[in-house]
């Protein structure tokens, strides 16, 4: 089963047993790259595994279902599963963790010096639906009480390419969601003093994201949280939580027909994470032995952050549930069994 033309480059594959041969899509970062540079494969699969950027597998998953298997923003595959979409079921493979609140960007003139400052505010977003997006508006409510009906919020994608335009997305109700003009786009408004601050910025590089300019060295903008680390530690602190904005989907037809497959990914993946896990706690001892770091940092890395599977992570799932029901993204809170391939609820 694959959805990739004869012109897709073949990397990262490696016969598991002479078995199905599989599309994966997959973005680049520290765990998906032992298994797009071929170091790890599942048992009985043969893995044709393509690179994209984020903001374009998710859409062309969304959109074509190009992949046998493809990594998948939450947020969308919350809304797809919740829609009625079952062309998808998910797997607890979460790539990507981070604390979202310290990707909102402002302009200093805006004079919004502390979260509460968001309100009346008018937000810039690639997407409204998207997972940054989400959570970072669930820490605006839940931390800091400003609300996404608050806000008046300002999308640079359009319908014909974005996850909502395959989700079905409409603004919640209550909530005031521009789109930004064809003629201009997120970064220029920015600039231009149209919009006081964005949820996250992503300037191009795919098919779907349109602004160009560099606001990060920009001058005239600088993070709402200036002490991002300090920010991370408190809200770690304070919630026990690491943000997820990655999982991974695979075709519903294809877990039913052969569902050994769904594990036997899930067992490549961690196997990836695992060898990755290993290599950060050598470079950590090698800064420790070296006197780079003091001897007590070996206790704080003993345990890894990032971990596969819906034990580890029920705490984050859950509140994104949550976050995408109070939101109006989803007409309910999804639970963690309607999410997830059943062979993996205890993994």
């Amino acid at each position: 089963m694959s959805g990739m033309g004869p012109e897709t480059v073949k990397r990262g594959s490696r016969a598991g047993g002479g078995g199905l041969s599989l599309s994966v899509g997959l973005t680049p970062n520290l765990r998906t790259r032992p298994v797009l540079d071929g170091m790890f494969h599942a048992d009985g699969i043969d893995m044709t595994c393509l690179e994209l950027h984020p903001s374009e597998l998710f859409w062309r998953q969304l959109k074509f279902a190009e992949f046998d298997i493809a990594e998948m923003s939450m947020s969308s595959m919350l809304m797809a599963i919740a829609g009625g979409d079952d062309r998808f079921i998910g797997i607890p493979v979460f790539s990507t963790h981070y604390f979202f609140q310290n990707w909102i960007l402002v302009r200093k003139d805006s004079g919004i010096k502390k979260p509460e400052d968001f309100a009346g505010r008018r937000i810039g977003v690639p997407e409204y639906q998207q997972t940054a997006a989400l959570w970072s508006r669930g820490v605006l409510e839940h931390e800091f009480g400003v609300a996404p009906k608050d806000m008046e919020f300002w999308m640079e994608r359009t319908p014909d390419i974005s996850h909502g335009g395959s989700t079905g997305f409409e603004p919640p109700e209550g909530v005031t969601v521009n789109r930004i003009p064809a003629e201009t786009n997120m970064g220029e408004m920015l600039l231009a003093g149209e919009l006081d601050a964005t949820l996250l910025y992503l300037p191009g590089g795919n098919l779907v994201d349109r602004s160009t300019a560099d606001l990060f060295n920009h001058p005239n903008f600088e993070p709402l949280f200036t002490d991002p680390h300090a920010e991370g530690k408190r809200y770690f602190e304070k919630t026990g939580m690491y943000p997820i904005n990655h999982g991974m989907v695979i075709k519903r037809e294809l877990a039913e027909k052969h569902p050994w497959v769904v594990l036997n990914v899930y067992k490549a993946f961690e196997d990836a994470a695992n060898f990755c896990d290993q290599q950060r706690k050598a470079m950590m001892i090698n800064h420790i032995e070296t006197g780079l770091l003091p001897p007590e940092a070996e206790a704080a890395i003993a345990t890894p952050l990032i971990k596969h599977g819906v034990v580890a992570n029920r705490k984050e799932l859950e509140a994104i549930a949550l976050y995408s029901f109070e939101q109006g993204l989803t007409p309910r809170q999804l639970t963690l069994e309607e999410m997830f391939a059943p062979s993996t609820l205890d993994k």
